[in-house]
């Protein structure tokens, strides 16, 4: 079935996605990321900032989610002492604004 084998395939990209229970900007940005995927698969990891374990993840973003940061699949994972670095999009943000980003760390 190819369904399956697109599961364990391996992605140039991983999209983090931040975010937060009863955020309307969150619905609306789960929806763009959803488009993304059905044009150009990604390795994807959602980060809820309200949970205990993510309270660095809070303190960064506490007032600012939607947040996403795109890197490379093999790259280690999110760092929050590194997020100045992180290429990301936040609030509001389209599906070309999203695969350009996408792009732009592909060819990096």
């Amino acid at each position: 079935m190819r369904v399956t084998s697109r599961l364990f395939q391996s992605f140039p990209s991983r999209i983090t996605f931040f975010r937060r229970e009863g955020c309307g900007l969150c619905v609306q940005a789960r929806s763009v990321l959803s488009d993304v995927w059905d044009r150009r698969p990604f390795e994807y990891k959602e980060v809820d900032i309200v949970k205990p374990e993510s309270k660095a993840w809070r303190d960064l973003y506490d007032f600012d989610v939607p947040v996403i940061h795109i890197s490379k699949a093999q790259a280690p994972e999110e760092d929050p002492k590194l997020s100045s670095k992180a290429v990301k999009l936040m609030h509001r943000f389209t599906i070309e604004q999203v695969e350009a980003k996408m792009d732009q760390v592909e060819k990096s």
